[in-house]
């Protein structure tokens, strides 16, 4: 919620601590040391960091210059650290305060950055130690993929350790990793320890009968079915070997049906797949990495026409939602999740669901559903069916550049409102960065502010009639509204300040361009030229006219009486 004056003094009478870091910067600010801020105050349980105030005591509101557009500040923070930090500007008098709101860590994880773990020290920043971490790493329990196992090195499959090492070369910009053998490569990546494999070894690596013999349930079935009718699927298999050697094998298995929705733009016909590439893998790898491997159960993995079902054992990790699951991660098996990341199958950890949102609004299709999901089993439904075309087109009006810039939360946004939907007050913050991109435009102020897609959304499906219609029904009704009050006011009329509460949600500039045209339509006129007027409905009137309407002697000359706004 938006910082109140009282909380504001309250927060310069605190001490520095913790929780609060304040920051003159009157002019700029560094974005990588925000970044450092960031992490070392989100490890240390979350506060705020306010820029443009002094930090020594008695604190001064000296104002800031940095980070003149906040929107872009966020989008930067979310793309470096994978997570949401609101950024909220201040108005103390004149001057301009920017209070970033850095959420904490989740139980049993730490931010970092560049691969340091940072906290702060006096008045600069220091690395996290060992026991620190450690200490951190254990508060939920421990990483079962990181636990060792009594397999041996033969029950993994040396085609699949020498693909992890052609990607993790490749990914590091480091040929010689492709020069380690098995053992070192293992031993490299954590994988063996003291000379025992990790259990994240084996369900990565892990040959069908190793994996039968120490780890069966880390196993993903795949089904069929044309349509709901219950009986066996059409299509059954088992995938029992290490996820280096099933992924692709499965995609191409559900891209066997897998049929493509066309749409039409100028001269060229457009396709765009039921289930997209990336969406299913990222969906896969949540799959893999985050399930809860003590227990027996399988991965199983759905297909039907227009959707498909991605269900694995154990609930969300701690402090995960479905809620904030865009906005937060807590990997379950964190020797897991590293050494995906190392051969590059996990391009933005952390942020599978955020793509999976992104491309689903990018191709009309509903948002993921979590809503299935319990404390026994987390179960994501993809549906595949374009919705709106027409807004395929005005994102593509948009630019690849713009849309760059925008958040999963500007997203989602950007899709309530052209579906009409109630935004949250998450959603609502970002809708003035969406009007600076020119996505969405606003009409009112306020409370009472509406939004809607702009002009360009309707001259990419050739509808500018509509929006002509939206926009101009809106000032019609405005207008009908004050003349509607000044013929209920009678001869006494309304000031404009009268005005004014009759529209609450319109600026006085745009209550005085409504005034005007009404004048100029003779449905209204103003009595008197100083702040005094009073408006009153029906056309201005000649002296003659006023002298003949009371009865008085007809004046030499009349002049019409003239607004004054």
């Amino acid at each position: 919620m938006p910082t109140t004056p009282e909380e504001f003094s309250r927060l310069l009478a605190a001490p520095e601590g913790n929780r609060i870091e304040f920051k003159s910067a009157t002019g700029q600010y560094h974005f990588d040391k925000l970044v450092e801020y960031c992490v070392a105050l989100a490890n240390e349980g979350g506060g705020r960091i306010v820029l443009g105030v002094s930090d020594r005591r008695p604190r001064e509101v000296v104002g800031t210059a940095a980070f003149a557009e906040p929107g872009r500040t966020e989008a930067g923070l979310s793309q470096r650290l994978h997570h949401r930090i609101p950024i909220e500007e201040f108005l103390h008098g004149n001057k301009r305060v920017r209070i970033v709101h850095v959420p904490s860590r989740l139980p049993g994880t730490a931010w970092q950055i560049d691969g340091r773990y940072l906290k702060r020290a006096g008045d600069d920043l220091a690395a996290l130690s060992d026991v620190e971490l450690r200490a951190i790493f254990a508060e939920t329990g421990p990483d079962f993929s990181a636990e060792l196992s009594s397999a041996p090195v033969s029950a993994l499959s040396p085609t699949l350790l020498a693909d992890f090492r052609r990607r993790w070369a490749r990914k590091t910009r480091q040929p010689r990793i492709e020069l380690r053998s098995d053992i070192e490569l293992l031993t490299d990546a954590e994988l063996l320890v003291e000379g025992r494999l990790c259990y994240a070894a084996l369900i990565l690596f892990g040959t069908r009968e190793g994996l039968g013999r120490y780890l069966a349930q880390a196993e993903i079935v795949f089904e069929y079915r044309s349509s709901e009718a219950s009986g066996p699927a059409q299509d059954r298999e088992e995938y029992r070997e290490g996820f280096f050697g099933l992924h692709d094998a499965l995609w191409k298995k559900i891209n066997l049906r897998n049929d493509r929705q066309s749409y039409q733009e100028d001269f060229f016909r457009y396709d765009i797949a039921t289930f997209d590439e990336v969406v299913i893998r990222e969906a896969l790898l949540n799959a893999v990495a985050h399930r809860d491997y003590r227990l027996g159960g399988s991965v199983f993995v759905r297909q039907y026409a227009r959707r498909l079902e991605v269900v694995s054992p154990g609930g969300f990790p701690p402090g995960i939602t479905t809620e904030n699951i865009a906005e937060r991660q807590n990997p379950r098996n964190r020797r897991l999740a590293e050494s995906l990341a190392k051969a590059g199958l996990v391009e933005r950890s952390g942020q599978g669901v955020n793509l999976m949102i992104e491309t689903a609004i990018r191709q009309t299709k509903p948002l993921p559903d979590f809503a299935g999901s319990n404390a026994h089993e987390v179960r994501l439904v993809l549906a595949g069916t374009v919705q709106n075309p027409n807004f395929i087109r005005f994102l593509g009006r948009l630019g690849d550049e713009r849309l760059a810039q925008f958040s999963t939360a500007d997203f989602v946004a950007l899709d309530a409102v052209q579906r009409d939907l109630p935004l949250s007050p998450i959603l609502l913050s970002r809708l003035p960065g969406l009007v600076e991109a020119g996505a969405v435009e606003c009409q009112g102020r306020g409370k009472g502010a509406r939004y809607f897609l702009s002009r360009e959304m309707h001259a990419a499906i050739g509808a500018t009639g509509v929006y002509t219609r939206r926009k101009g029904l809106d000032h019609e009704t405005n207008k009908a509204l004050l003349e509607k009050h000044l013929r209920d006011a009678g001869l006494a009329g309304a000031p404009m300040g009268e005005l004014v509460q009759v529209l609450p949600a319109v600026s006085r500039a745009q209550i005085k361009r409504l005034m005007e045209q009404l004048v100029q339509e003779q449905r209204v006129h103003l009595r008197g030229v100083t702040r005094g007027g009073r408006w009153l409905a029906g056309p201005a009137m000649g002296l003659a006219q006023l002298a003949q309407k009371s009865g008085a002697a007809e004046p030499n000359q009349s002049e019409p009486n003239r607004p004054e706004l």
